[in-house]
């Protein structure tokens, strides 16, 4: 499965992020796009809708697991996603901004 290191997401990069609520809640990527795992088949048009035509979808968890199973499932529809490897753990280890959805600080759960 394609993967990609958080280091190397620019800032631009579409996110998705498939945590369930509490932990979006706690701190998430500012810009990134919030469906949860246990939704995801069900709300899958919104990424379709949400997405830039063509753009590479970088998929998210906490470790990287959840977000792994995710990316699976996208390319398997034909679309080109990476899994980010370490999920929200590692871009909050290496300085990457987490906020609340109010634009406070965040952190990771």
């Amino acid at each position: 499965m394609p993967t990609v290191e958080v280091t190397d997401l620019k800032d631009d990069d579409f996110l998705l992020d498939v945590r369930e609520d509490d932990e979006w809640q706690a701190g998430h990527a500012e810009g990134a796009l919030h469906i949860p795992l246990s939704e995801f088949v069900a709300r899958y048009g919104e990424l379709t809708e949400a997405a830039p035509q063509d753009a590479r979808v970088h998929v998210i968890c906490r470790s990287g697991g959840r977000s792994a199973q995710v990316t699976t499932y996208l390319v398997q529809q034909g679309i080109d996603a990476v899994n980010v490897d370490g999920g929200m753990q590692v871009w909050e280890a290496k300085g990457r901004p987490v906020i609340t959805d109010d634009g406070r600080p965040g952190f990771v759960l």
